[in-house]
């Protein structure tokens, strides 16, 4: 098929996105890198017997920064322009993990500093994503936005999957360092995308000029709730990962402790879920003019119906097949949803309400995880997995209901309800 033809070739028009997918590219490698970087690393410096403990605290210096700074919001970056907020997030990186080298180099880099430099290094992640998502509805009409965001998630998956690799044959040569390096150089990278494209995004569209006695569009901390279709994504978004979260925790032990299976049935499940979410991933380009929220609703439902096979402990060939397509159905969730938070939020407060979705996912999958380990010992894993697959249906059904309901009590019956409704 000719890109002309494909979904993607208005996303791949754009000059802004044509100079800045490079950039995201190289920066989603990084990424990638610094998954085995950071463990690696943490277990050269820390104390004997402490080993496993500093890996767990840089890890957690890796994300939770970031995800505080999102939730707790500030009027100062959410008012920032995208592109700005871009390079701001892009140069903190390559400031912060360019000290790993550095310091190294002078002999003063130590567990306690990596810590504090990745926690440096994550600040602005959350408003980073928020900046490409924001950018891009900038550019693109709305029915090319699921496209575009599809394109950017698969090029982050992909960087994520080639990133380790590097990292494994950097470390190998010349040590972990080194990966941090060429981590921070990606960054590097990514912050001259942005400058690239500062020229060729328009400004956000001005907002509409207020009426005597009518209350502003919100950009403070009540953004997101006075707006209730987006806080009904929000919500849905965070129960469905949340949900994913004992998945992740249930697979090992159900294929290993129930099943004693080897580790090469586990890793066959992984590879079916990774082969299936990137070709989901490049097929959501071509769902950006469906209604949005059936679509987000059914892809929920079929997720949860795909891991009944595994849950029911049906025959491993129709679990695994049932896993892929199940992946296959999952991957274009962000995209999707990504598109309907542009459709339905302002541009004054698009950049917080993404950022505010980052912070979201960044909890709701490891809380889904710590909460099902407790399940997955009292009740089994696979018994965690089919409850997880029955809640992940009845979570997707109810949210589909509510559209319907909220659709027919506007008059709109004759056809599917296009935005979420609040949550209740």
């Amino acid at each position: 098929m000719q890109l002309a033809a494909s979904p993607y070739g208005a996303v791949l028009r754009s000059p802004a996105l044509r100079r800045l997918l490079p950039g995201l590219a190289l920066s989603a490698v990084g990424d990638g890198m610094r998954i085995v970087a950071v463990s690696w690393l943490a277990l050269d410096l820390a104390p004997p017997g402490r080993g496993a403990t500093w890996v767990a605290v840089c890890s957690a210096a890796a994300v939770l920064p970031g995800l505080v700074v999102a939730l707790l919001g500030s009027r100062p970056l959410g008012r920032l322009p995208a592109v700005t907020l871009g390079t701001a997030d892009a140069l903190v990186h390559a400031v912060a993990l360019g000290g790993v080298p550095v310091l190294a180099a002078a002999g003063l880099l130590d567990v306690r500093l990596l810590a504090v430099l990745l926690g440096v290094a994550s600040l602005l992640g959350p408003w980073g994503s928020a900046a490409r998502y924001t950018l891009l509805a900038q550019v693109l009409p709305d029915d090319d936005r699921v496209a575009g965001n599809a394109l950017l998630s698969t090029v982050t998956e992909l960087g994520t999957l080639v990133g380790p690799a590097v990292a494994a044959v950097l470390i190998a040569t010349s040590g972990p360092v080194s990966a941090f390096a060429a981590d921070a150089a990606t960054f590097v990278a990514l912050a001259l995308a942005y400058r690239a494209t500062r020229r060729l995004v328009p400004p956000p569209d001005a907002a509409p000029a207020q009426a005597s006695g009518e209350r502003p569009v919100p950009t403070g901390a009540g953004a997101v709730l006075r707006l209730p279709a987006v806080s009904g994504v929000l919500a849905l978004t965070f129960v469905f990962f949340a949900l994913y979260g004992p998945v992740e925790v249930a697979l090992p032990v159900h294929v290993r402790e129930e099943l004693g299976a080897p580790v090469s049935v586990l890793s066959a499940y992984v590879v079916a879920f990774g082969v299936g979410a990137v070709l989901g991933g490049v097929a959501a380009g071509w769902l950006g003019r469906l209604p949005l929220w059936p679509l987000t609703t059914g892809i929920v439902v079929g997720w949860g119906l795909c891991l009944l096979p595994l849950g029911l402990g049906l025959p491993r060939p129709v679990s695994l097949a049932a896993f892929a397509l199940g992946a296959f159905v999952y991957a274009p969730y962000l995209a999707v949803t990504t598109g309907l938070i542009q459709r339905l939020s302002p541009p004054a407060v698009l950049p917080r309400v993404l950022a505010l979705r980052s912070a979201l996912l960044g909890f709701s999958v490891p809380l889904g995880a710590v909460l099902a380990g407790p399940v997955v010992v009292a009740v089994g894993a696979r018994t965690t997995i089919l409850g997880a697959a029955v809640a992940t249906v009845v979570v997707g059904l109810a949210a589909a209901v509510l559209g319907l309901r909220v659709s027919r009590r506007r008059g709109d019956v004759a056809s599917p309800p296009a935005a979420p409704p609040s949550p209740a």
